[in-house]
């Protein structure tokens, strides 16, 4: 089951990774986005959002990952995200100020994600996470698909997936 779960986990990380590209390139180029991404980004980020939340969820309750200390930080600021952008989604083009919260949110959920990411590879030492006395180390590596997904770096997917499509009707104008 565990190894479903991490391909599947990981192959949407890459599907996520593809789509942030495209998305950035479309912007730098101005390329014409088709139409359903541009009238439905704020859709997408919601459901991105709820998909990294039953995800991490997965992993945690279902799998039986211990989550450590950044990993906590960092579903603080995932998991709000479904409620800010369902309420969005439901006032159907949203509120800049529930959209500039996710934003908000997502950039600093990128910086922790991208700082944990680092952490795990090895580029940058164990910070405070090994001194507060949790059981599982920031630096533990419980999934490595493709050769370079792991759970942090599926967040950062994520994380940068929503910002992306947040700020893409503003690139759009």
């Amino acid at each position: 089951m565990a190894s479903s779960i991490n391909f599947i986990s990981g192959l949407l990380s890459v599907l996520a990774q593809i789509l942030i590209v495209w998305l950035v390139l479309s912007w730098l180029f101005s390329w014409k986005l088709p139409e359903w991404i541009r009238t439905r980004s704020l859709l997408l980020a919601f459901s991105v959002a709820l998909i990294a939340t039953l995800g991490s969820l997965t992993y945690s309750e279902v799998l039986g990952y211990e989550p450590c200390k950044l990993c906590w930080i960092q579903r603080i600021f995932m998991y709000p995200q479904i409620l800010v952008l369902g309420f969005a989604v439901w006032k159907h083009k949203g509120s800049s100020a529930l959209i500039d919260t996710s934003l908000v949110l997502s950039v600093i959920g990128v910086i922790i994600t991208l700082y944990h990411y680092l952490m795990q590879r090895g580029l940058i030492p164990e910070g405070p996470c090994a001194a507060i006395g949790y059981s599982v180390s920031c630096a533990k590596v419980f999934v490595m698909q493709f050769g370079y997904i792991t759970i942090p770096l599926m967040a950062l997917s994520a994380f940068l997936l929503i910002s992306v499509l947040l700020l893409l009707p503003r690139w759009q104008k």
